[in-house]
């Protein structure tokens, strides 16, 4: 993997560092010299050393490494938090694709950390962080002082999400500039996905009703706005997941009374479209266009993680965008789950789709930040300030580790696409092998998912992974989904991690096939 030797003024300029060295000399009383020396003070992100160690390390995973913890403090969560909370598994150091837990198991990070460590732990790029608190360079600040790095930040996003190349300042200014045509170039900062996108629901709500009494009246004032979101087997919501806020949750099957009070009043509807059936969204999309209905907008993922990893097609999804378009309906693409593990950085790009709405989440900050950002058009910025933000969304720190692990993926993209392609290709060689067990692989690269033919064999196959130190989980309770157990390799994957993985979930299998329910897999562990 490519490891860039980067400082911070090769990320944010030189006319930047240099102001906030002789702001930093005044207020700590410091030399400006020795300030400016730390600014072009050049940090090797992921060196060659690392990776070999790390590589090394992948033996002792599943393997006691460290004393442990012989207690723990218990917190004071919620019932269900306390009910689903594995201290054996929880953090006492980490380090690239490894973290060792309080029972001192060395573990192997292949779920990315519930996507949220996206180039693994504490790898050297993120000194950089600190090289910047060190200048004084400030996290929070206020929506009408967003620091330089954040606005560096909005432009990168607008850049990335128009396919400019890197250096055309005139394209991006152009792009910015832009005020018609569906052209992504208006960026919300905010600090969690859910929150994202329900400013982007918001922003759909805003063609309805109106923000404020003063507002201006919407252009679909009177009609009821339905929101398009995909289904599961059975026709039900199960199937999307588009954030924790209550409208949201709604669109996902929760509160059902609610809903069913709300959809009576006509505030919103929702409907579900079947996945990949484009004459279904058709259907659903006519008869929501009518009889005093309007749809307000499609929201989707296109891998499904909250539903068996399933992926929505290419054609499906363009097929999809043509009608909305067509019939005036804004377009939400979720990428939370999926945003930075394809190239281009967004698995829309790669799809060749143009949304009117794009989520960015947990895996731009490397986990180290709760930052995530909507991105949109001129035509759907239609609500003041205060009307789809929060106010701590513009963090210059966040920012920055945007600005690192943007540039890390980004110069690694074919290593990155071949790594997760090597995973899949292995992954349906396996199932092919155990096609009595397996029903089939879902999913894409790193965000693959083993389908099971039975709920108990899922459950067997992921408790004797974990048992021996890997990642993974199983989802079996959704509505007409396949069990399945869940992956999502970090950006950092090696090709001998894909190799562990393999031989492990085959060992796992091995087992299962001979009735032993095994207590994890870890191998005989090196003198």
């Amino acid at each position: 993997m490519r490891s860039p030797r980067l400082s911070l003024e090769d990320l944010a300029g030189r006319e930047y560092l240099d102001a906030v060295c002789r702001a930093a000399s005044f207020i700590f009383g410091s030399s400006y010299g020795e300030l400016r020396d730390a600014s072009v003070r050049k940090v090797d992100f992921y060196p060659r050393g690392l990776q070999e160690r790390l590589d090394a390390l992948l033996q002792e995973t599943g393997h006691v490494v460290a004393a442990g913890l012989d207690g723990h403090v218990p917190g004071a969560p919620t019932s269900s938090f306390a009910s689903a909370f594995k201290a054996k598994a929880a953090p006492l150091a980490a380090l690239g694709f490894f973290r060792v837990g309080e029972d001192g198991k060395l573990y192997l990070i292949s779920k990315s950390e519930h996507y949220h460590a996206s180039l693994g732990h504490n790898i050297p790029a993120f000194g950089l962080l600190e090289i910047a608190r060190s200048l004084g360079i400030t996290n929070a600040t206020h929506n009408n002082t967003r620091g330089h790095l954040v606005r560096l930040l909005e432009r990168e996003l607008v850049r990335v999400v128009n396919g400019i190349g890197a250096g055309d300042g005139a394209a991006l200014d152009a792009a910015i500039a832009a005020q018609d045509g569906r052209v992504l170039n208006r960026v919300i900062n905010l600090q969690s996905g859910s929150v994202a996108v329900e400013a982007a629901v918001k922003m759909m709500l805003a063609r309805f009703y109106r923000l404020e009494a003063h507002s201006p009246a919407p252009k679909y004032e009177g009609r009821i706005p339905v929101f398009l979101v995909m289904g599961d087997g059975q026709g039900g919501r199960q199937a999307n997941y588009h954030g924790t806020s209550i409208t949201t949750q709604t669109f996902r099957g929760l509160w059902p009374e609610l809903n069913s009070t709300v959809e009576a009043s006509g505030a919103y509807r929702v409907r579900t479209v079947r996945i990949n059936d484009l004459d279904d969204f058709s259907r659903v999309l006519a008869e929501e266009e009518k009889d005093g209905r309007k749809v307000a907008g499609f929201i989707h993922e296109i891998i499904l993680m909250n539903y068996g990893g399933i992926k929505l097609e290419p054609e499906y999804l363009k097929g999809a965008y043509r009608l909305a378009h067509a019939a005036d309906v804004p377009v939400c693409v979720d990428e939370i789950q999926s945003c930075l593990w394809y190239e281009g950085l967004f698995l829309f790009k790669e799809y060749g789709l143009d949304p009117d709405f794009v989520s960015v989440g947990k895996g731009f900050s490397g986990g180290l930040y709760a930052a995530s950002r909507i991105i949109t058009t001129p035509a759907m910025d239609d609500l003041n300030q205060f009307g789809a933000l929060v106010t701590n969304g513009q963090e210059e720190l966040a920012a920055l580790s945007y600005l690192i692990t943007m540039r890390l993926a980004s110069e690694n993209e074919e290593y990155i696409r071949k790594i997760g392609e090597y995973y899949e290709a292995e992954l349906r060689k396996l199932a092919a092998s155990n096609d009595r067990t397996i029903l089939r692989i879902e999913g894409s690269r790193h965000l693959s998912a083993v389908f099971f033919r039975t709920s108990e064999d899922a459950i067997r196959f992921c408790s004797i992974l974990s048992s021996g130190g890997i990642d993974i989980s199983a989802q079996n309770y959704k509505a007409d989904c396949p069990p399945s157990a869940l992956t999502k390799l970090p950006l950092t994957t090696s090709r001998a991690m894909v190799d562990l993985i393999i031989r492990r979930m085959a060992e796992a299998l091995e087992l299962m096939g001979r009735g032993i329910a095994g207590d994890g897999i870890a191998g005989d562990r090196p003198e």
